[in-house]
């Protein structure tokens, strides 16, 4: 009877975990659909790709065999700019609001920066004076922070 109950729980203690692991295993297709919307933010659905296309930023990065004859290389997850979107670089008509150091962007090894895009607008503080744009006010905070220390953050006007 015990031997009974404990062949039941390993068998299916052992189903579970090839379950989980076959969930966890990631694909590897060249154009994969993201695994996960963690820094989607409401922004269009991005793809795993082997460069950044003109237009596109990237949220995250992973070392892959699928964009080269040999050896690892990167690969970007990218989508389209947006509004609020953590992203690894900061797009063409946009500007910043917040900053996190962090190891998705990193290309090499290394933490690099991370930008909370922002759409410019009057009215909003942000880490960059874009064009078109002057400012009314200015306070210093670790909001903007790239390398650890105090920066200026603007309250933007559109002019």
């Amino acid at each position: 009877m015990i031997r009974s109950k404990l062949r039941t729980l390993l068998l299916g203690g052992g189903g579970a975990a090839v379950m989980l692991a076959t969930a966890l295993v990631p694909a590897t297709a060249s154009a994969s659909p993201a695994p996960e919307a963690r820094d989607t933010a409401g922004a269009a659905a991005g793809f795993w790709s082997c460069t950044v296309p003109p237009g596109y930023t990237f949220t995250s990065t992973q070392n892959t065999l699928n964009c080269g004859d040999s050896g690892f290389r990167t690969y970007y997850f990218v989508q389209p700019p947006a509004d609020n979107l953590w992203a690894c670089t900061v797009s063409d008509g946009f500007t910043y609001s917040s900053t996190q150091n962090t190891l998705d962007c990193s290309t090499g090894g290394g933490f690099r920066t991370k930008y909370l895009l922002r759409t410019p607008k009057t009215g909003l503080w942000a880490c960059t004076v874009p064009s078109g744009f002057t400012y009314t006010g200015t306070q210093s905070t670790l909001d903007c922070s790239t390398s650890g220390g105090f920066r200026t953050k603007y309250l933007l006007r559109a002019f």
